[in-house]
């Protein structure tokens, strides 16, 4: 249900007036939401769009204000129960739950949460039994929200909510993912649910609150044993023996750890992966036949499944690299500490490129026309030769160059016309990584992604960007950034191994894009930019872990990558859509020269925040939200910029978009650089003034 997040809310008229007054059909005032609106006489900005949880999914924030009154104004779920009852399916109905949609959405003007409870479990109540009055008998109410740390407050809301919205309701289960409860756990088991869904991949902790506070016999487990978010099979001997170790006589239904909406559909149509590692995938249509196994295993004693599973893992091999090895056990201290420190670069640094106040720049990726995707099927497809492809991308480099030279923006970029996408492309050039044909997963409205899957060991044996960045470098006498995904994103955004830890993959990653780094500085690219969108992303949702199970190493495996370049290499790195807020210090201490990241849809919320923290590192808060068609006006970008230089030290402001033009057309993207540069030289003519 994680996609309807926003058809829910605005089924329950949470739908800000901003949009309303728009006085748009019902479907195009969603895409407003989603996207923004603007014609002649009215602009409106988009909602905030984040990551759900720890995934690579993003919704739309809801807003909640003292003008919010919530009613039932959809009723989607009821027309696709009624479906399924018309094609005689039994369906369960998932809904997102009344905590979590608290818990996930915007309040402003004053507003708060918990003056929205009784309305919501009013709601709620109503169309529960709506749902209940279509024979469905069994109602899941996701609350993944229950893993973040809980405060007392929170705990209040939660059980005020469902202490009310219980009453009448019997049949309904509670799931939760990615996490444990066990802020909530004794309150959760005393509430009169039919069952509960615990993850037990993420939430192993589960395990240990089941133990020591037992499992009511009257309810339901569902299980979340199956990895919902990665693509290995499951290995049943050690899923038996971790329920076994619970208490007896609960009854046990087997479950995903979380949806299914974060894995491929099916691996049954990979017909080119070999199959000695097509036998170990398992996406979404395989993980139901594993559930039925491990029931039959479980329940029935069924060992034919079990030694069949037992023998896959027997027999798996990964590919091992001894150099990449040798490389990790000799690194040290020193290969994580760049000299000399940030203050004294900078100094260096703008000696060197005596770039104007408030630089422009784009993030990287330049849109993706037809035409470049064609070039890219048909050597796909091997219906043009290498120098073919090559030759063409060398044109498209050609041609943006040029442009941003018209358009006047201070340090430029390649266009990233040679890549699929940020980390697919990364993969398709190192070793250890392997690719599926139709592995395809969701990120977010219509944009699909296809993981790499990380099977054996990370090494480099070529140069990765070298060619596309000097070419670019040659053709202008402008600055050029190198373009690179950065070690953990390119973890993150990758199906990985799960027979080694993640931090010594992340360290392959990391030294494989270090030889990268310096191969592009002997050639002349004096700024690199090392892009890492998923580092917040990965985040433990207890922040008791984020350093001792994830910040600790991926903190140090970005430093790794670019510790050896000289003082006069600028190192850029980007991040989007994520809540940066309460990591800025660990940001920070990636030591990179400069950060770019979104901001405009969150209205520069992060601004005051990188103050309090007396953030160190230069800054490109984005002035441009790439993800609406919306052409931001030079007026608008003038008054962002403002914003900027009114909080902001002015020598350490960079102005960009928000993100890669990737996915905009170049009529869009081309115009909004225009007001971007335009509205910059204007802020700077002022500043000058002054």
């Amino acid at each position: 249900m994680i996609i309807y997040l926003i058809f829910h809310s605005n089924a329950l008229n949470i739908i800000p007036k901003r949009y309303k007054d728009l006085n748009l059909s019902k479907l195009d005032e969603y895409f407003a939401q989603a996207r923004g609106y603007q014609d002649d006489n009215q602009t409106v900005r988009a909602l905030p769009m984040k990551k759900w949880f720890n995934t690579n999914y993003h919704y739309i924030v809801p807003e909640f204000s003292k003008e919010t009154k919530i009613e039932i104004t959809g009723k989607k779920i009821i027309k696709e129960i009624d479906e399924a009852n018309e094609l005689g399916i039994n369906s369960k109905a998932v809904l997102i739950g009344p905590y979590t949609l608290l818990k996930l959405s915007r309040f402003i003007d004053g507003a708060k949460p918990e003056e929205f409870i009784n309305d919501l479990v009013s709601a709620y109540k109503n169309l529960l039994s709506e749902i209940k009055d279509k024979n469905v008998t069994r109602i899941q109410i996701d609350e993944p929200a229950l893993s973040f740390d809980l405060t007392e407050s929170d705990k209040s809301i939660f059980n005020q909510i469902y202490d009310d919205l219980l009453n009448n309701h019997k049949n309904i289960i509670l799931q939760t993912y990615f996490g444990d409860i066990r802020d909530i756990y004794q309150d959760v088991i005393k509430k009169p649910f039919a069952g509960v869904g615990l993850d037990f991949n993420e939430g192993q902790y589960n395990y240990e609150l089941i133990k020591k506070y037992w499992f009511p016999e009257d309810k339901e487990l569902y299980a979340g044993v199956i990895n919902g978010k990665n693509i290995w099979i499951n290995n049943y001997e050690k899923t038996i023996n971790n329920l076994k170790s619970l208490p007896e006589n609960i009854d046990i239904i087997f479950n995903t750890s979380c949806s299914l909406l974060h894995v491929p559909y099916s691996s049954r149509n990979e017909n080119v992966l070999d199959a000695d590692v097509k036998q170990h995938l398992s996406f979404a249509i395989e993980k139901l036949d594993e559930l039925n196994d491990l029931d039959q295993i479980f329940n029935h004693n069924n060992q034919s499944s079990l030694k069949n599973n037992q023998k896959l893992f027997k027999e798996i091999k990964h590919p091992e690299n001894d150099n990449v090895r040798d490389r990790i056990s000799n690194l040290s201290g020193k290969d994580y500490t760049r000299l000399p420190v940030r203050s004294e670069r900078e100094a260096i640094q703008k000696d060197k490129f005596k770039l104007p106040l408030l630089p422009t720049t784009t993030i990287g990726s330049f849109p993706q026309t037809n035409d470049v995707r064609v070039n890219r099927r048909k050597f796909k497809n091997n219906q043009i030769t290498q120098d073919e492809y090559d030759n063409f991308n060398k044109k498209k480099i050609e041609r943006i160059i040029k442009i941003q030279e018209e358009l006047d923006l201070d340090v430029l970029v390649h266009g990233e016309y040679e890549r699929n996408d940020m980390v697919e492309y990364f993969g398709e050039k190192l070793d250890g990584f392997i690719f599926t044909q139709n592995g395809w997963v969701q990120s977010y409205g219509t944009r699909g992604v296809k993981p790499p899957l990380i099977w054996g060991d990370v090494s480099r044996n070529e140069p990765i960007t070298l060619d596309s960045s000097v070419y670019a470098n040659n053709l202008t006498k402008k600055l050029v950034k190198g373009m690179l995904t950065g070690p953990v994103t390119i973890f993150n955004w990758s199906f990985p191994r799960e027979d080694i830890k993640r931090e010594e993959t992340v360290s392959q990653i990391s030294l494989a894009l270090q030889d990268e780094v310096l191969d592009l500085e002997a050639n002349g690219i004096k700024i690199i930019q090392i892009d890492e969108p998923a580092l917040r992303e990965n985040l433990p949702l207890r922040k008791t872990d984020w350093f001792s199970k994830y910040l600790d190493w991926a903190i140090p495996a970005f430093r790794l990558v670019h510790s050896k370049v000289q003082p006069d290499t600028q190192i850029h790195t980007h991040m989007c859509y994520s809540e940066f807020g309460d990591i800025l210090n660990a940001i920070d201490d990636l030591d990179a020269d400069v950060i770019s990241f979104e901001a405009s849809r969150a209205d520069f919320t992060l601004i005051n925040q990188l103050i309090e923290d007396k953030f160190e590192t230069e800054v490109g808060p984005g002035v441009y939200d790439i993800h609406s068609p919306r052409i931001p006006t030079e007026k608008e970008i003038e008054q962002l910029i403002e914003k900027l230089v009114s909080k902001l030290p002015t020598g350490k402001i960079w102005i960009n978009p928000d993100c890669g033009l990737k996915t905009r057309s170049e009529e869009e993207s081309f115009e909004s650089l225009r007001n971007i540069v335009d509205a910059t030289k204007k802020v700077r003519s002022e500043l000058h003034g002054n």
